[in-house]
């Protein structure tokens, strides 16, 4: 495929024209149009993203300081130990906050959080005890737990707690969660756009992953302050607003599309019809895999689709401009369909009546060892011990 040497062509191929753009800024990221110092707020910016004027919080309104004056009264009681609290909790704690975990006692988050230096009775609790010692009340429970415990931890949200979500799944599906957020306190959501591990790594870094923030319920008038407090906080590098619906709609719709399932169902067609071809495995899984996560996509991510156009040569750039719009016009309906399974509860419905089985786990791993046995993926294994960080 022509696109191989993509990566050690660009300043050769993409000539003067492309040096130039990966050093204007008007080329590689948003135009800032205003950097305001509005009275009681932190120097928040407003950034045109391709003709849409949004604001923007970053990390820099927030520093330390600023983060331990604000919270210095408060106990953050989070609740769940899996990804995400694993990934917010140790972030929250590195920055210096009183943070709590609440987690099932003797289970088996409760064994990690001990690994990872949370101490029984000290900053580990039992679930109910943590959010009754809670001023903040942080549900990283997964969503069927959130549906199932629900009942138990509502009537210890009191007024003048605050209850913080990172999906907009349980209380935005209510009529089958039966998670209805109280309405004397004040309800917010920080909305990592990654795992908890990438939220951690990133965090350890000094760099800071994207993050959205919404307010549910805002009973006091703070409560958009603590979201965007509360994400730089837990490890953001920057914020923008959103709604509850929208987070839930767009991230189940994501995950589902370009972000796994959509990708892999695409790299398994890909591989497929190059085996069937006469391709052999090493071959096919190059092609398909390998050199679109080693070499195109982080320079897709760097600095954009259009720069790969730009930089690839003239054959991949004549059968890409070719092709995109026959992939586009095929996928769209499937991504429309996929839209509308995720607004009008058809995801969230099939997710919770699996994952409330109390066998999901088991169903779970037979699913997930089809895909650990599928030659594609373990060729994978094979091909990722020849690279040479890896001799």
């Amino acid at each position: 495929m022509s696109f191989r040497n993509a990566s050690l062509r660009i300043a050769r191929t993409a000539g003067a024209s492309i040096a130039k753009r990966a050093l204007s800024s008007a080329a590689t990221r948003p135009a800032l149009r205003t950097a305001t110092k509005v009275a009681g707020v932190r120097g928040v910016k407003t950034i045109n993203f391709g003709g849409v004027d949004e604001v923007v919080y970053e990390r820099a309104d927030w520093p330390r300081e600023k983060l331990l004056e604000y919270f210095k009264n408060d106990t953050l009681a989070l609740i769940g130990y899996g990804s995400q609290g694993y990934g917010q909790g140790l972030n929250l704690r590195d920055n210096g906050l009183n943070v709590i975990i609440g987690v099932r006692e003797n289970g088996a988050s409760w064994k990690a959080a001990i690994e990872d230096g949370w101490v029984p009775g000290e900053n580990l609790f039992p679930v109910e005890e943590a959010v009754k010692k809670g001023t903040y009340v942080m549900n990283l429970l997964s969503d069927a737990a959130q549906s199932e415990t629900w009942s138990t931890l509502e009537p210890l949200i009191t007024e003048g707690k605050t209850l913080y979500f990172s999906h907009g799944f349980s209380p935005v599906f209510k009529d089958l969660t039966h998670v209805v957020p109280p309405k004397n306190v004040d309800v917010i959501l920080v909305a990592p756009k990654g795992s908890g591990r990438t939220v951690r790594s990133l965090f350890k870094e000094g760099r800071g992953i994207n993050s959205s923030y919404a307010v549910w319920n805002d009973v006091t008038g703070k409560a958009h302050e603590k979201a965007q407090a509360l994400a730089v906080a837990v490890g953001s590098g920057y914020v923008y607003q959103t709604t509850f619906e929208r987070e839930v709609n767009s991230d189940l719709y994501g995950e589902r599309g370009c972000l796994m399932g959509g990708i892999h169902g695409m790299f398994l067609a890909q591989y497929d019809v190059l085996r069937e071809n006469g391709h052999s495995p090493s071959e096919a899984f190059n092609e398909t895999v390998e050199e679109a996560t080693q070499s195109l996509y982080p320079l897709i991510g760097k600095y954009g689709m259009d720069y790969m156009y730009d930089a690839c040569s003239t054959t991949a750039r004549r059968g890409a401009l070719d092709w995109y719009p026959i992939f586009k016009d095929a996928l769209k309906p499937v991504f429309e369909k996929l839209y509308e399974s995720t607004k009008n509860g058809t995801e969230t419905k099939r997710s919770l009546d699996f994952n409330s089985q109390p066998d999901y786990r088991e169903k779970l791993e037979k699913e997930l060892d089809v895909i650990r046995n599928m030659e594609i993926w373990k060729v994978g294994r094979e091909v990722r011990k020849l690279r040479p960080e890896n001799n």
